[in-house]
């Protein structure tokens, strides 16, 4: 009988981990566990939200941040001066207007005032008046706070309405206008000037003329509790003597005195300075 002779069985095959030596496992687990511990130390590190800053000293920037604004072509340096150019977001100062320009949307009242054709700008050249209190006999206005100069003759009291007090002179035959002299509370918005406050309410008194009229002024200054114009009102060939005096008489509104006499009763254009010099507040 022929006897077969089979290989040899293959030895079975060992885990490559018995192969290393227990100190080469030990020193693997060593690492492993030391970058372990290094990933949570970063983690911890960062902040919690990603808005949050990390604690410690902040460095300048590198450049300055961008703008919206136009760069500056000025001098750059330890000599360059102050820019004048307004900063981003800040409001551009308007230009004042001249008379007879138009107006934008939103103007405001002293705007108005400028760009009006028939008030002239009020330079310091304008005279001032020396004034001296003359009269004795006055009457109250208790809705405005004034004390009103009474005139003498010709001058008569008469209806009010729309005003608190009303003065005049005696109509003349074939002629449209005579001399007034009424108070009331102040008929325009109050403007932080009482410079400025008398100037629109002399333009308001343009109303009270005939259509095209034109002022020019005469004098201008302060007087106690308010300010006092003088001007002569234009139209056509014949023209107005007039003042306003605005007071504060310590109610809501400032009082207004308006007093304008026209050429044609000249004669009584004295009685205008009898009005500037003896309007005073109620006290």
């Amino acid at each position: 009988m022929t006897t077969v002779n089979r290989p040899a069985a293959a030895p079975p095959r060992r885990s490559r981990v018995g192969d290393l030596r227990m100190r080469d496992v030990y020193r693997g687990l060593a690492v492993v566990a030391a970058l372990a511990v290094a990933a949570g130390a970063v983690v911890l590190a960062l902040p919690s939200r990603p808005d949050e800053a990390a604690a410690g000293p902040i460095a300048a920037p590198s450049a300055p941040p961008s703008s919206s604004a136009p760069p500056t072509t000025g001098p750059t340096g330890p000599t360059a001066g102050p820019t004048t150019e307004p900063s981003p977001g800040a409001p551009t100062p308007r230009p004042i207007p001249t008379p007879g320009t138009s107006l934008a949307p939103g103007y405001t009242a002293m705007e108005a005032l400028y760009a009006d054709a028939r008030v002239p700008r009020l330079s310091g050249k304008v005279r001032r008046l020396h004034l001296r209190a003359t009269g004795k006999r006055f009457s109250k206005d208790v809705r405005t706070g004034l004390l009103v100069p009474k005139l003498g003759k010709p001058w008569k009291v008469s209806g009010a309405a729309p005003f608190t007090s009303k003065q005049v002179l005696p109509k003349e035959r074939g002629k449209a206008l005579r001399g007034t002299f009424v108070t009331c509370p102040l008929p325009i918005d109050k403007q932080k000037s009482p410079r400025d406050t008398a100037l629109l309410a002399a333009r308001w008194t343009l109303n009270h003329h005939p259509e095209g009229s034109r002022i020019h002024w005469l004098a201008s200054q302060p007087v106690k509790d308010g300010w006092m114009l003088l001007y002569q009102v234009d139209y056509g060939k014949h023209a107005s003597r007039a003042a306003v005096i605005v007071l504060d008489g310590g109610m809501s509104k400032p009082g207004l005195a308006f007093v304008s006499v026209p050429d044609t009763q000249r004669n009584r254009w004295r009685d205008i300075t009898r009005v500037i010099s003896g309007m005073r507040v109620l006290g």
